[in-house]
């Protein structure tokens, strides 16, 4: 266990909680918080936070933390090996197959055609061709994800009466999602590998948290109500998420 300092590590007491940890102090932090990210924990404090108050409060929430660690090391251990793409590949597109087809040309270029999508590589491009693929189906489903989800978390917010400021598309470790107090809605542009019925749920789940800023009764009872199926919907996400990569 380390403290870290700005860049000195100062090691810590030996406590029996089970797992390591690794402590961050900071002048402009005022609370303490603990984070478990990739399995590794970090608790975070102002600086002259009490070493007592700190064991104290990570004995706490020591049970919470080890629960975390433990779904963490799972997903970590589920996360399939990233896939080769080949001419006549299937990717999934929602309820959709895809099919790959790879040609070369001066540009690096992607569209779809029907049921297929046209990639075209350059040789102009340092990158391997595998490289160029995955990058080109980045830029693609990114782009499909922001018009998609844009439209249904509008769709889904007509039915709820309420607004959003903003949506928004990245690629995130963590979550599918995130809503601010502000109303701007980040989805993981990933979820479009998943069924329909699954990115409608993660929809309905970060909707109702322009409602509920936590996940209470009344929150579910929204989410429920937006997505009947909802249950089933993020039990299939918590179970198969780790297999919706590039």
């Amino acid at each position: 266990m380390d403290e870290v300092i700005g860049l000195k590590k100062v090691p810590l007491p030996e406590a029996d909680l089970g797992f390591e940890f690794t402590l961050a102090r900071s002048a402009r932090r005022r609370t303490v918080s603990i984070e478990v990210r990739a399995a590794r924990v970090v608790i975070r404090a102002p600086l002259n936070t009490a070493r007592s108050f700190l064991m104290a409060f990570l004995q706490q929430k020591a049970a919470w933390v080890r629960e975390k660690i433990t779904e963490q090391q799972a997903l970590i251990r589920a996360q399939p090996a990233a896939p080769t793409y080949v001419q006549g590949a299937g990717i999934a597109f929602m309820d959709e197959t895809l099919h790959l087809v790879i040609g070369r040309g001066p540009r690096a270029a992607i569209a779809r055609v029907g049921q297929e999508l046209h990639l075209i590589l350059s040789a102009r491009v340092r990158a391997t061709e595998q490289e160029q693929i995955r990058a080109l189906l980045a830029r693609w489903y990114q782009q499909q994800a922001l018009q998609i989800l844009t439209r249904k978390t509008a769709e889904c917010c007509v039915r709820a009466g309420l607004r959003f400021s903003s949506v928004n598309v990245r690629a995130t470790r963590s979550k599918w999602g995130h809503c601010t107090s502000k109303g701007a809605i980040q989805y993981n542009w990933q979820i479009l590998l998943a069924p329909e019925a699954i990115v409608d749920y993660l929809v309905a789940h970060e909707v109702s948290h322009l409602r509920h800023q936590n996940h209470s009764a009344d929150f579910w009872a929204l989410v429920t109500s937006l997505c009947p199926g909802c249950k089933t919907d993020r039990a299939w996400l918590k179970a198969n998420g780790a297999r919706l990569c590039l």
